[in-house]
């Protein structure tokens, strides 16, 4: 158990009402995820929430494109794209954190994905790496060196935050009970938490 450090932040990612389970986009498990996350909140005196923030019609909706299904693989804005349900958009219910996590020990929180013309699964850039959410300075600001990420979904937004995270110079550790994955392909996770050891990303199971 981590003692309370400015040097340190749990990033807590997408913890939204559309991730959940019966969610348009549930990822099996998450609903198990709470009191896990609540468990940790008091080890850090920096605590982050992301939150996918889409408008309306974001060209990651498989909706926005005649023919497609949720699942398929396709192009946004000259950029490789899933094709997303539609999810967590911008002052639904859908798009809240979930009930149960404490406002009040969040320090910040970012929203990412309200840029109709690119996804974002990273906490600190878009896809493209066009746009910055900010997320990087402010934890500078602070004297955040080392950053803990859980949340949804292991293989998108958790993966691309940490891997950001990692390249751009911060010591990060994925607590893996704590993150739960999508998993569109047999093996994503599996993946995904290898290219996270290989871009210097601790791994840990306990």
């Amino acid at each position: 158990m981590e003692t309370t450090s400015p040097e340190s932040a749990l990033i807590i990612v997408d913890l939204q009402n559309d991730f959940m389970p019966g969610g348009p986009l549930g990822v099996p498990g998450a609903d198990s995820l709470l009191p896990l996350i609540v468990g940790r909140l008091g080890g850090f005196s920096t605590v982050v929430a992301t939150q996918d923030w889409h408008p309306p019609g974001h060209g990651s909706f498989a909706s926005q494109h005649p023919g497609a299904q949720p699942g398929e693989l396709g192009e946004l804005d000259g950029l490789p794209q899933v094709m997303w349900p539609d999810h967590c958009v911008a002052g639904t219910r859908g798009a809240e954190l979930v009930d149960g996590l404490p406002l009040d020990r969040l320090t910040a929180v970012f929203r990412k994905g309200q840029d109709p013309r690119v996804d974002s699964y990273s906490g600190f850039f878009d896809n493209g790496r066009r746009g910055d959410t900010g997320l990087a300075d402010w934890l500078r600001g602070r004297g955040v060196r080392r950053l803990v990420v859980v949340g949804v979904a292991t293989d998108y937004c958790v993966q691309y935050t940490a891997r950001d995270a990692a390249t751009l110079g911060f010591e990060v550790e994925l607590w893996l009970p704590g993150c739960r994955g999508v998993e569109l392909q047999p093996g994503d996770v599996a993946r995904a938490l290898d290219g996270l050891r290989s871009a210097g990303v601790e791994v840990t199971e306990a």
